[in-house]
């Protein structure tokens, strides 16, 4: 019997050991969104624009170019990016405090202005870099550093449910929300990510795809109950699905 290779590491990714904690899924991120990259091989071409928190450390794992922006900023510079460069795939890749707090303005203004972009937003409902503090998608009642009670609605506000948010402006071409807890999860979330890559590679638009995924360390809780939580707690609440697609043919 001759041996055949049926995994390998995705062209678009370096070579390099990760050194994210224990558990932390940004590494399955990085590769759904790596083989993406691959089909419509397009890592010569790629720009990614890196945001402030775990997600900034894009340019350590892909091999492409990319831009670091300030603290909430990335859409805004990946924008300029795009309009100088327009045959080049660019995407953002943030977290919920970069994309969802300080950046709030960023993100809303370019969707509603349908810029050409793709959006990878990972959701972990906490500040992974800087300690675990509330962030605006951690749920009611769970504890952070700042938080120690529970995020109380009534003083601290809801959560954003940014899929949601985004789907209503009319400049957004796609918007899901997808999760990697799971094997079939990690695959519907690998079909919506080629596919909001895809819009812009059709020239169709804003595409945004939120990804729920977990953070064991400020959750204090071992990888394997921190992705029993995403099924239990987090999904939830912040239900998976497509929230507008304005083309309505399959891939």
């Amino acid at each position: 019997m001759v041996a055949r290779k049926v995994f390998a590491r995705p062209v678009s990714l370096k070579d390099v050991a990760t050194h994210f904690c224990p558990g932390c899924q940004h590494g399955v991120v990085h590769r759904l969104v790596a083989e993406t990259l691959d089909h419509f091989n397009a890592a010569g071409r790629t720009i990614g624009v890196a945001s402030v928190g775990c997600s900034v450390f894009l340019y350590d794992y892909f091999d492409i170019n990319v831009v670091e922006a300030p603290h909430g900023r990335a859409p805004a510079v990946a924008t300029g990016v795009k309009r100088v460069h327009k045959n080049s795939l660019v995407f953002t890749y943030q977290g919920d405090g970069d994309l969802a707090a300080i950046g709030t303005s960023e993100i809303i203004h370019a969707a509603n202005r349908g810029e050409g972009l793709t959006v990878i937003f990972v959701n972990n409902t906490t500040y992974g870099m800087t300690g675990g503090q509330m962030a605006p998608t951690t749920l009611p009642g769970q504890r952070t550093t700042t938080s120690s009670a529970g995020r109380n609605t009534a003083s601290d506000g809801h959560p954003i449910r940014m899929a949601e948010l985004l789907a209503t402006l009319d400049g957004t071409a796609y918007s899901a929300r997808v999760a990697v807890d799971s094997p079939g999860h990690v695959l519907e979330a690998g079909k919506a990510i080629r596919r909001a890559f895809g819009y812009q590679v059709e020239g169709r638009g804003f595409a945004f795809v939120e990804v729920l995924t977990t953070c064991p360390t400020n959750w204090g809780m071992d990888p394997v109950a921190a992705n029993r939580r995403i099924a239990a707690e987090v999904i939830p609440f912040f239900p998976l699905g497509t929230f507008v697609d304005r083309s309505g043919d399959e891939r």
